[in-house]
């Protein structure tokens, strides 16, 4: 499913508004909320939105549990770490338990050896099935998502939840949530605006299927819900 909206102010507003409905009825029928961010630029905006009383004062915190898409493999203070921009601009402002929020990153360990860690959190917080309520995902301009990247080795993943490896162009390791585990959750959500995103999006939405070259193809839930929430420009080569 598609939803298109004027500009990145109007997608921040409604995906603020989902959050807030996932976050409810999740907690009413579950007692927990469990939700993995996404970073870049695209969800800055969302976040903020989502610390203003209209909306954070709406959500029992206590019973949110935060985790991560994707993080490239570098420390909590760092400007590249997807962890600080959720902080400084959510998490630092609403009452979150510090023991509810796990940082896809950890400085004693290597980017191989903390998937496996971070796997085994995610075991334990979410149980066996591995179910998210709310993914919230961006998609770049080559058609990529989390860490899933054209021509990447972790494309082809189907047992691990969790995949770390070095991502030669960008000279770094990225830690990412696998295709299988994205895919198991109740609803994916994909922000993606600006004309630059419009020739991957026709690609992977309406382009012929080619997950190595287009890695959002891959999104796919089993019994959930996937929805893409674009601007006009990135929607503009859609038919």
């Amino acid at each position: 499913m598609i939803q298109v909206y004027k500009d990145k102010h109007e997608i921040s507003e409604a995906v603020a508004s989902l959050f807030l409905q996932q976050a409810q009825q999740a907690i009413a029928a579950n007692n927990k909320f469990t939700v993995a961010l996404t970073g870049g630029s695209s969800p800055v905006d969302l976040y903020r939105l989502l610390a203003t009383p209209a909306y954070a004062d709406k959500i029992d915190w206590t019973k949110v549990y935060v985790f991560w898409g994707d993080e490239r493999w570098v420390p909590l203070e760092d400007d590249l770490s997807n962890a600080r921009m959720s902080f400084e601009t959510l998490l630092n402002h609403v009452p979150i338990p510090q023991e509810n929020i796990f940082p896809m990153y950890s400085p004693d360990a290597s980017a191989e050896v903390y998937a496996q860690t971070y796997s085994d959190i995610l075991k334990r917080v979410l149980g066996p099935d591995g179910v998210f309520d709310l993914i919230l995902l961006g998609m770049g301009d080559d058609g990529h998502t989390a860490s899933l990247f054209p021509g990447t080795a972790v494309l082809n993943e189907t047992e691990k939840w969790v995949d770390a490896y070095y991502l030669e162009p960008q000279n770094m390791y990225r830690i990412t949530l696998t295709a299988p585990l994205i895919n198991k959750a109740k609803q994916l959500v994909v922000i993606t605006f600006g004309d630059k995103k419009a020739p991957a999006l026709f690609e992977v939405l309406q382009g012929e299927r080619n997950a190595q070259q287009y890695p959002s193809q891959l999104l796919n839930p089993v019994h959930g819900d996937l929805l893409f929430v674009v601007d006009e420009a990135a929607a503009s080569k859609l038919a």
